[in-house]
């Protein structure tokens, strides 16, 4: 049986994943792990590769779902992000961060992306 909140996540993962294939992305890996951590999605839009960290939350006692991803989980990101180009694309490509929010207390379920978050 998996874990409760593997499985949230992974059913903010697959909202995040329609939501972004709605909007132009392409899905190109889910849950990518490196050395540095994992990656929940990677996508490309257009010609640029989207990194995405994904954050779930069932209401807000824990606050808002984007203000999880720290300073250290940015860097995180940042060093897979660079692994992933390494062993997909050798060279030089545009590439973000982004995040996606969402709060499952309110139907159908508040989703917000936040487009290339400071690193």
């Amino acid at each position: 049986m998996m874990d409760p909140r593997k499985q949230f996540g992974n059913e903010g993962e697959d909202l995040a994943a329609v939501y972004l294939q709605k909007n132009g992305y392409q899905i190109l890996d889910r849950q990518w792990s490196c050395v540095y951590g994992e990656v929940d999605l990677v996508c490309k839009q257009k010609e640029e590769f989207v990194f995405v960290e994904v954050k779930s939350r069932h209401d807000d006692s824990y606050g808002f779902p984007e203000d999880a991803v720290t300073a250290t989980k940015r860097r995180h990101i940042a060093a897979c992000a660079d692994q992933y180009l390494i062993e997909h694309h050798q060279g030089d490509v545009p590439w973000r961060v982004d995040v996606i929010a969402i709060e499952f207390d309110q139907t159908p379920p508040n989703i917000v992306h936040i487009e290339a978050i400071d690193m």
